[in-house]
């Protein structure tokens, strides 16, 4: 946030504004989340359609999903889509919008063209706004000749405008087709009050606003600024839930509602803190994420331009419950000690009074460490159904959804991420092809090899493999020959899995087939030799 915003908010910084709330206790709740359709949805928008639908369902709301695409210039094919897909994996729900339906579309903005040209009419009618056909090279020179220029009420009695030139010059250049826009007349000195549900009354004067453009006829489209607040006006939305990076654009919006006469209607506004970079200073970056190997994006992206592939939570092994977590808990807290709650318990927890104003660092680590303890959380089927597709992709097959889950719950306390139970659990599934260097030095001696024939025979001898009685049965051997228990038992570890690592060595053998057993220890007996 600039200087000039954080001494505006100096106004409101130890009191939350919850006035306006109040008063708009018997109007229903309704947000929306507008993403514009220029490439992937980065976290930092995630995070703005969580708190949105955290709010949304605490209390009863509805929320909205609208497409901002007035630029078209920017459209990258394939993001609507991207969008949609990430919140739907996440488990934030829609209730009206594009591709939901409901009885305020159209949704998407480029199909709403003939309401903003009426809007842009009224307030052209009303005296609130003007025509200007100044060139890009004529606002340049302006830019040149004025330190600090803006377009205001200082300045646009100088400019080629509707309120400088002759009617009729101005209907003529519109009938032969000069392009022009539409900019909202800001009358000076007059004290604009942005109320905030966390940053508090935010008051400016008027005179340091310039008149922003509300419409192109270039491309006959709206501005943000004029779309955003037609649309909330007419989807009824109560609440406007957005970034930090937002909030200069707060004051006009403010504006542009009471030159309509819509004060009473007037959603409250929410500016949520930015999410910060995890070392140094500024706002997260794809950047950042590439430097410490970390996703920005829910979904793995794919740019339809330059073929560039940017790494997604989901395709990383994130489990989206965990991302939800870890997400709400930067810039709020639930005001207890609680860190893992399911997506309900946030929603009965969360509220604004919680929110920092402050940047919150996007702490990566917490994240694995989140993912960490939902994969912990998941039942040996779960975890199986998780798993398949990392089989399907490695062309393995053939087992049983009980021996995978088992497998995977002996190991997924080594897990971070989705990926990493293959890299605990692999032996399960494939017998070692090469023994760790280290560990064959370590464990393996000449008279390993009779030794581990021996264990063959004791182990073919052994009707009931469960743990407890192979366990049992195998060290009782292990005494009455005199063996080293160390020796014996890490080769033969090394034999089945490949490398001393793994669960204990019993409950691998217990739901490991025997034969698979025997088969690899006689393997690395031939393999490893001496």
């Amino acid at each position: 946030m600039s200087a000039f915003w954080q001494v505006l908010c100096l106004n409101g910084r130890n009191t939350l504004s919850l006035q306006k709330f109040s008063t708009m206790e018997q109007r229903k709740v309704r947000v929306r989340f507008a993403p514009s359709p220029t490439g992937p949805l980065h976290i930092g928008g995630v995070r703005t359609a969580l708190y949105n639908y955290l709010f949304a369902r605490q209390n009863g709301g509805d929320m909205i999903l609208r497409i901002e695409d007035t630029d078209s210039r920017r459209f990258v094919p394939g993001a609507e889509e991207y969008i949609k897909e990430s919140l739907e994996w996440l488990g934030i729900k829609f209730d009206e919008g594009v591709g939901y339906g409901g009885e305020y579309g159209p949704y998407k903005q480029s199909e709403r063209r003939d309401i903003y040209r009426k809007y842009t009419q009224d307030l052209l009618d009303a005296g609130k706004a003007y025509i200007a056909f100044d060139t890009p090279e004529e606002l340049e020179a302006a830019r040149a000749e004025v330190p600090n220029f803006q377009y205001d009420a200082t300045t646009r009695g100088r400019m080629r405008n509707s309120l400088t030139m002759p009617e009729e010059e101005v209907k003529k250049l519109i009938a032969d087709g000069h392009q022009y826009v539409v900019r909202i007349k800001i009358e000076p000195n007059e004290d604009v009050v942005v109320d905030d549900l966390v940053r508090g009354k935010v008051t400016i004067n008027s005179s340091i606003l310039d008149d922003k453009v509300l419409y192109k006829s270039a491309d006959d489209l709206p501005t943000y600024h004029l779309a955003n607040i037609v649309d909330d006006h007419l989807m009824k939305v109560s609440h406007v839930i957005r970034g930090e990076e937002w909030l200069p654009s707060a004051p006009l919006h403010v504006l542009l509602y009471r030159a309509f006469g819509w004060e009473d209607t007037m959603p409250q506004f929410v500016h949520l803190p930015l999410l910060l970079k995890p070392v140094g200073n500024g706002k997260l970056s794809k950047r950042d994420g590439d430097k410490l190997g970390f996703p920005v994006f829910p979904l793995e992206w794919h740019d339809p331009k330059s073929g560039e592939i940017s790494s997604g939570y989901r395709e990383k092994g994130y489990l989206p419950e965990a991302v939800v977590n870890f997400l709400a808990l930067l810039g709020w807290n639930p005001g207890d000690d609680s860190e893992l709650m399911s997506m309900d318990e946030l929603i009965s927890k969360f509220s604004f009074a919680h929110c920092s104003k402050a940047g919150a660092k996007f702490d990566y680590k917490k994240g694995i460490w989140f993912n960490h303890e939902y994969l912990m959380k998941k039942s040996d089927e779960e975890l199986c159904q998780l798993f398949k597709p990392i089989l399907e992709e490695k062309g393995i097959s053939g087992y049983s959804d009980e021996y995978i889950g088992r497998a995977l719950g002996m190991v997924k306390g080594r897990a971070n991420l989705v990926p990493d139970l293959w890299d605990q659990a692999d032996f399960f599934f494939v017998a070692p092809e090469s023994y760790a260097e280290k560990d064959v030095k370590k464990r393996w001696s000449e008279d390993t090899p009779r030794i581990m024939g021996e264990l063959v025979e004791v182990l073919k001898g052994i009707d009931d493999m469960t743990s407890a009685n192979a366990e049992k049965i195998v060290l009782d051997w292990i005494a009455e020959k005199g063996y080293h228990l160390g020796n014996v038992m890490n080769a033969f570890r090394l034999a089945v899995v490949g490398a001393c690592r793994g669960p204990h060595m019993f409950d691998i053998t217990e739901i490991m087939p025997k034969e698979e057993v025997i088969a690899r220890i006689e393997r690395a007996v031939e393999k490893i030799g001496k």
